[in-house]
């Protein structure tokens, strides 16, 4: 098993690089890799919440939307997951240009009701506390939901999911649309975590960066963060511990 403390992280080139808080991703689909127990996984940031991960186990989409034409210079997707059923998240068009027939898709079960039947064949639905797997991967479905009571109406407590993936040692996670849970308090043994900060639909930045310090993943991205100051979230991250590297993706390019 990979030690999560100790992994490798490299430009896209392969050339080993230092990677300071608080500095910003090259422009467009600037990607960061991180060693795994076989390989390696690359991270591109594509627009707000979506994301490509390319894997030894395979190509994941992540809450694909924007068009085909956001991922045309990215690989092919061979999986796709799916948080939630808000625009920014689930778009149809979107996910049958970029998940041709063969390709799985694993969703909640809110989106998974919304799918035409050509999608839903492909598709599979789990709940929060569900796992399963894509390409000998295994992903777990953890609860994502606001817990401010006027912001209830965004995000109910058990409709949507965040999830935690196990890349061939490297065990990351995706927050989806939530605020500071106790079931992401409770998380520990994160290699690469991507955490919301974004109001009102999210959390605010202090919240967010209480989190991280305490489930304290290695290496964090703020992530669906438009509006919000992620240069004051890493600094209150930076100075609540020194566990915890903080990692700016261009999402907004």
């Amino acid at each position: 098993m990979l030690n999560r403390r100790n992994f490798l992280t490299t430009t896209a080139a392969g050339v080993a690089i230092t990677v300071l808080p608080f500095r910003a991703g090259a422009a467009g689909h600037g990607a960061n890799m991180f060693k795994t127990d076989s390989g390696e996984m690359t991270v591109h940031p594509v627009e707000h919440a979506s994301m490509v991960l390319e894997t030894p186990g395979g190509v994941i989409y992540v809450d694909p939307v924007g068009g085909a034409e956001a991922y045309a210079d990215l690989p092919k997707a061979q999986f796709v997951l799916i948080t939630h059923q808000h625009a920014d998240h689930f778009d149809p068009v979107t996910l049958a240009a970029v998940a041709p027939e063969g390709v799985p898709i694993l969703t909640n079960p809110a989106v998974y009701e919304m799918l035409d039947d050509t999608l839903k064949a492909q598709a599979t639905a789990i709940a929060n506390g569900e796992s399963t797997t894509l390409g000998g991967m295994s992903v777990d479905a953890i609860p994502a939901y606001n817990l401010t009571e006027d912001r209830l109406k965004y995000h109910p407590p058990g409709r949507d999911n965040g999830y935690i993936l196990d890349v061939d040692g490297l065990t990351v996670y995706i927050a989806g649309d939530t605020e500071d849970t106790p079931e992401m308090r409770a998380l520990s043994g994160i290699d690469v975590a991507f955490v919301p900060m974004n109001l009102p639909y999210t959390m605010e930045v202090e919240k967010a960066a209480d989190a991280v310090a305490e489930f304290k993943p290695t290496v964090v991205y703020p992530y669906h963060y438009r509006g919000s100051d992620i240069e004051a979230f890493a600094k209150l991250v930076q100075d609540a511990t020194s566990d915890v590297e903080v990692r700016f993706g261009d999402w907004y390019a």
